[in-house]
């Protein structure tokens, strides 16, 4: 069997007690830090809280030579990620390699960003739209620094349709985690070469989800991005047109300026 445990949001502690269970009784442990980490542990508190050795897997290991999947054949092996399992495509894709080597899987769910940010915001889950990820800016051939538009067009994509936007910030092993005031400074960068519709809208950013004192800061963009939001990992949200209750949460749970209460639908 091969087992699939997220881990949750923070630290070793995040883990469900059917995940522990599991990790506990399983014959070999692998995990992953490079789609997400629990920036509250580290491997040495995870082994010993888990009481198991655990095996850390390149990104490699993960997408192109996933070799420890055979060793599922005739062992109980758990694979252990941050957040929840499966919601990384990559994730998703080892699971599909598993079931075509006649390997059973089982799903051990963990707390998730995706709903985080609405319990610690006060954003509707289910006016959320396509989530997007804005990458590191990379240098070109020819020496020029490009910033990648998908994020800015899938932000804009879903204001259209009235929408909000999760937006996922890179994680890159040269260049470390993005913050929020980067990630914002980038979009607003695309925006003012393209439609000006992002410097005059509400950003979310949240830092440290799961942690015993999260930060959840709502501004205008041009102001959001000079907050600093201190340690990673952080996430954006881009909301669309906002009830009123989403307004208010806003404003008392994300120090948002009180115009906002003026701009809901």
């Amino acid at each position: 069997m091969l087992y699939f445990v997220g881990l949750g949001l923070f630290d070793e502690k995040d883990v469900s007690l059917k995940g522990l269970e599991v990790i506990k009784q399983a014959d070999e442990v692998y995990v992953e830090f490079y789609t997400s980490r629990l920036m509250g542990s580290d491997q040495e508190k995870m082994e010993a809280l888990y009481g198991r050795e655990l095996t850390v897997l390149s990104r490699e290991e993960v997408e192109q030579n996933p070799w420890w999947l055979e060793r599922a054949k005739d062992k109980d092996v758990v694979f252990l990620t941050g957040g929840d399992t499966m919601v990384s495509t990559t994730h998703v894709d080892l699971r599909l390699r598993a079931h075509r080597l006649g390997i059973p899987t089982r799903l051990i769910h963990g707390s998730s960003i995706v709903s985080a940010i609405c319990g610690l915001s006060g954003l509707q889950n289910y006016r959320f739209g396509k989530a997007a990820t804005v990458p590191h800016p990379y240098t070109s051939s020819r020496g020029n620094t490009i910033i990648s538009e998908s994020p800015y067009d899938a932000i804009i994509k879903n204001i259209e349709q009235d929408l909000h936007t999760l937006v996922f910030l890179d994680i890159d092993k040269d260049k470390g985690y993005m913050t929020v005031p980067e990630a914002v400074n980038l979009l607003l960068a695309v925006d003012s070469r393209r439609d000006g519709m992002l410097s005059e809208r509400i950003g979310v950013g949240i830092a440290r989800a799961g942690s015993p004192a999260p930060v959840v800061k709502a501004d205008f963009l041009p102001q959001l991005k000079e907050y600093d939001f201190g340690e990673p990992l952080q996430i954006l949200v881009i909301p669309a047109s906002l009830h009123f209750l989403e307004s208010e949460a806003l404003v008392e749970l994300a120090s948002a300026p009180e115009e906002v209460l003026e701009i809901d639908e």
